[in-house]
């Protein structure tokens, strides 16, 4: 699974997670509220892509400490 892991490049990179989640919730309920034009929405869409994979690569990472911290104590 970690060889699936999408590069996170960009100035999305230096957003925590919690600020990428927040935004995010924010574009959604942007986009179910509705009223917005075509392009707008598809903008709006394509920047949730962008906060999504940055939560993801986040929540990689953790994961990743998590079963490392767990190799080190079992291994102790």
């Amino acid at each position: 699974m970690a060889d699936q892991k999408k590069n996170v490049t960009g100035p999305d990179e230096r957003l925590s997670y919690e600020q990428a989640r927040a935004e995010l919730a924010s574009v959604v309920e942007r986009l179910e509220a509705g009223g917005t034009s075509l392009e707008e929405s598809l903008a709006l869409w394509e920047r949730g892509e962008r906060l999504a994979e940055v939560c993801q690569h986040w929540l990689d990472g953790a994961r990743e400490r998590i079963d490392a911290a767990r190799q080190a104590r079992e291994s102790a």
